[in-house]
């Protein structure tokens, strides 16, 4: 009897926790939803936002809803100062999917006091959501890795963060951390305000060759030269979310970087290039075979400047990685609008030539 007194006592604290968290989930949820519809024009994503929603919409019963008391709800003044602002599209899903899955957290367990069956319900929705949260990462790093015609790896520079902006700014969205000389506790800091740079852009950030600095500053990604670790390896370390990339000079290495599992290559150097000093240039013909034999993106790279880059879209390039000719603008805006420009002319005149043929 005790325990039923008890029970109705809190009854009514338990119903507005239902039905508060209820609210939230629901609202969290169409949030993202939106976001695969119509940000990444994914209707499987969208679908199971909208198939939880109508899930969580069957548990929002009248009882509960009944027990709504927002005037005397005391949490309704309290507000943090990161719930007011959203530095890009990555902080907002993220902020959305945390509220998600708290509000799924509360309703578990809160919901073992209502109904029998509630609990466990809202337990394999919340790993729904979790899944839901890896395939949107992979998603969004995979859409705009095939919607990025530029990429920019950096070169050791005392406006490195400045260049870097300044390019973002222009229109960027894939930019690659390349330092050689610097010691890792440097790289590390570097690398952490490179990401933050490129991710309130809404870019992406690739860390090179250092499997360990990308996993310790959660990039995007790592890019691999010939001589770093096998893409298996790296696959195992990062998992499937990250994005892995692989430096070819020749048909061979294209092919076997394809089949291990790249997600995209480098093609080059096209022309010979301080950056790759001692290396023979691979020259527009291995543009050309890319052109006609890569299935994952690539992009060609190596020497390519305002004055060539017509020569290798020429060769059947779309996209370019640019080292010094951005590293070393006094615009670099500019220039990075000049190579956009390029890149979107090329790719809107191949896509008008197939629709014709």
């Amino acid at each position: 009897m005790g325990e039923q007194y008890g029970q109705s006592k809190w009854q009514p604290a338990i119903y507005r926790i239902l039905d508060a968290n209820l609210d939230r989930a629901r609202e969290g949820l169409r949030i993202i939803e939106e976001w695969c519809r119509f940000g990444l024009n994914s209707a499987a994503m969208a679908g199971e936002c909208k198939e939880m929603r109508q899930e969580l919409a069957k548990w929002h019963t009248q009882e509960l809803r009944e027990a709504r008391d927002t005037p005397g709800d005391p949490g309704t003044e309290l507000t943090h100062p990161k719930e007011e602002q959203r530095s890009g599209i990555e902080q907002l899903l993220q902020a959305n999917l945390c509220r998600v899955e708290e509000a799924l957290r509360v309703l578990e367990e809160y919901g073992k006091l209502y109904k029998p069956d509630m609990g466990m319900a809202f337990k394999q929705m919340r790993y729904r959501v979790y899944t839901l949260e890896s395939s949107l990462l992979v998603y969004r790093r995979h859409q705009l890795l095939a919607r990025s015609p530029l990429y920019l790896v950096t070169s050791a520079s005392e406006q490195l963060f400045e260049t870097v902006e300044a390019a973002l700014q222009g229109g960027l969205t894939l930019v690659q951390y390349r330092e050689k000389t610097a010691d890792d506790a440097l790289r590390l800091a570097y690398a952490q305000k490179l990401r933050q740079l490129c991710h309130h852009y809404g870019a992406l950030f690739i860390m090179n060759d250092r499997v360990d600095l990308a996993l310790a500053v959660d990039a995007d990604g790592v890019h691999l030269g010939q001589q770093d670790v096998p893409i298996a390896l790296a696959r195992q370390l990062l998992g499937t979310q990250r994005l892995i990339g692989r430096s070819t000079t020749n048909q061979d290495e294209m092919q076997r970087a394809i089949a291990e599992g790249a997600d995209y290559i480098g093609v080059g150097p096209v022309y010979e290039t301080p950056t790759k000093a001692g290396k023979a240039a691979a020259g527009l013909e291995y543009v050309q075979y890319a052109a006609k034999n890569a299935a994952i993106p690539w992009f060609a790279i190596g020497g390519i400047d305002p004055n060539n880059v017509n020569d290798v879209l020429n060769a059947g390039a779309e996209r370019v990685a640019i080292v010094r000719a951005i590293m070393q603008a006094e615009q670099p805006t500019l220039v990075t609008q000049y190579f956009l420009s390029q890149l979107t002319r090329v790719q809107t005149v191949r896509s008008l030539d197939g629709r014709i043929s």
